[in-house]
């Protein structure tokens, strides 16, 4: 009986967990570039097939798995990487990717190290130093992996689809674009950037730059509601579970116990 307050208790778990990628959707739903998440779980079935066939065990000898705990195991936080909806903003600085890629922006922590993040928010501005810079402050890398800086003139910029930058007819830098063979190598580093991690593989990026645009969230609000009011259900069944398991556990004890 009282595998069964867990298995309501893991499943409320399970919800929140839902529940708080869900918000932090619809928190970014108008973050230039931001991708969606998803949480996924396991329930004890799933984890117990994955066991039997873990090929590190010796398969004629059978093992123990632990204690049975019945139940919802949260599983992994997912990145969507799909293409946001463009918006033409008519900036020279806005830019937007069309394809797989992301763009490299020169990272500077509080240390003073600095490395490369990438993302695909691209409202750049160019700062009193003449670099073109994130929101953020943070640098953008050319191909070279250089810092992309324009010319003193200050004259106005135009940019290609191969995200080449031009300043008065003449070239400033091409703005470096990655892309990776397995996404799953990449992790969210905080506001709209990623960083890569040990075992990602970078490939060149087939891609159109569009100058003057930006990419928006790929959040769907109506969707992300929905799923918020089934959570909400969800949640609440468990709490059902938990109070119908305290119940029976209070007539055996109370009254059952009794006689």
């Amino acid at each position: 009986m009282l595998k069964g307050l867990y298995t309501g208790w893991t499943g409320m778990l399970n919800e929140q967990n839902r529940l708080d990628v869900v918000s932090n959707n619809l928190a970014n739903s108008a973050t230039v570039g931001f991708k969606k998440e998803g949480a996924t779980s396991q329930t004890f079935k799933e984890a117990l097939a994955y066991k039997i066939k873990d090929a590190s065990e010796n398969p004629n000898i059978a093992k123990r798995i632990g204690a049975n705990t019945p139940g919802v195991k949260i599983g992994e936080t997912y990145t969507n990487y799909d293409q946001g909806p463009m918006k033409e903003t008519g900036n020279s600085t806005d830019f937007a990717i069309s394809g797989n890629g992301f763009f490299n922006i020169e990272y500077t922590d509080a240390d003073g190290n600095t490395s490369t993040k990438y993302t695909r928010a691209g409202d750049f501005i160019v700062d009193a130093d003449r670099y073109l810079v994130t929101s953020e402050g943070n640098r953008v890398l050319d191909t070279n992996g250089r810092a992309i800086r324009t010319a003193t003139t200050g004259g106005a910029i135009q940019t290609a689809a191969d995200g080449t930058i031009y300043q008065d007819g003449t070239r400033v830098a091409q703005i470096g674009i990655t892309d990776f063979t397995d996404y799953n190598y990449l992790e969210h580093f905080g506001d709209t950037l990623f960083t890569a991690t040990e075992g990602a593989t970078e490939q060149p990026a087939t891609v159109k730059v569009n100058a003057g645009y930006l990419e928006n969230s790929n959040v769907e609000i109506i969707k992300e509601m929905v799923d918020m009011i089934a959570i909400q259900r969800a949640y609440e069944s468990g709490q059902k579970v938990i109070q119908t398991q305290d119940g029976a556990l209070d007539i055996a004890v109370n009254q059952l116990g009794k006689l």
